[in-house]
């Protein structure tokens, strides 16, 4: 026989013709192997992890013992709660312009000179200034402070209580503005926080 009359063996791309009794199954699909999981990216909150849990407890206990609120100083006002006085210690004319219904004007260059014929012994005291840009609140607490007296600081200042459509008084009288809906429930006077 010669070379030319040997039958090459089939490749794997010819066909191998099959008898019932010889199917030949079919190969299983490989599966794919999975990618290795991919953590979720950080996002800036998390880049410095948050404090531990007493430090924590120990950070937001002092925050309040250092501040209040618009919202729950007018609910002491309200309620006519003696336990504190309100102090606005921004200029004369500013006093002038608008102030908290209730409050005590003394401007901080005063609190050293008058505090003691201003504020009723066994009271906090609760400071405020403009708003949230100004630091005149920050500076009177501290200067009560020194002086002895337990003292808080307004969150948001004289413009978060106007917004919030707190009373606010002037030499016309006494007139609320509607609640801005950025900073307060227009339903209510309290947020519920």
């Amino acid at each position: 026989m010669s070379a030319a009359s040997v039958p090459a063996p089939a490749t794997s791309a010819q066909a191998v013709p099959a008898t019932s009794a010889q199917a030949v199954p079919a190969a299983p699909p490989q599966a794919v192997p999975a990618a290795p999981p991919q953590a979720a990216p950080r996002s800036a909150v998390t880049a410095v992890p948050a404090a531990g849990n007493a430090a924590a407890l120990a950070h937001f206990a002092a925050r309040l013992a250092f501040e209040t609120d618009v919202s729950d100083v007018a609910a002491a006002l309200a309620a006519g709660a003696g336990d504190v006085i309100v102090i606005d210690s921004r200029s004369r004319e500013s006093w002038e312009q608008g102030r908290i219904e209730g409050a005590v004007h003394l401007p901080t260059a005063e609190i050293a000179a008058r505090a003691a014929e201003t504020v009723p012994a066994g009271v906090t005291v609760v400071t405020y200034c403009w708003g949230p840009g100004c630091n005149g609140a920050t500076r009177a607490a501290l200067e009560f402070a020194r002086l002895g007296y337990p003292v808080k600081e307004m969150l948001g200042g004289f413009e978060y209580w106007a917004r919030e459509g707190f009373p606010v008084e002037t030499a016309d009288g006494v007139s609320r503005r509607p609640a801005d809906p950025l900073t307060a429930p227009v339903s209510g006077i309290a947020c519920a926080c």
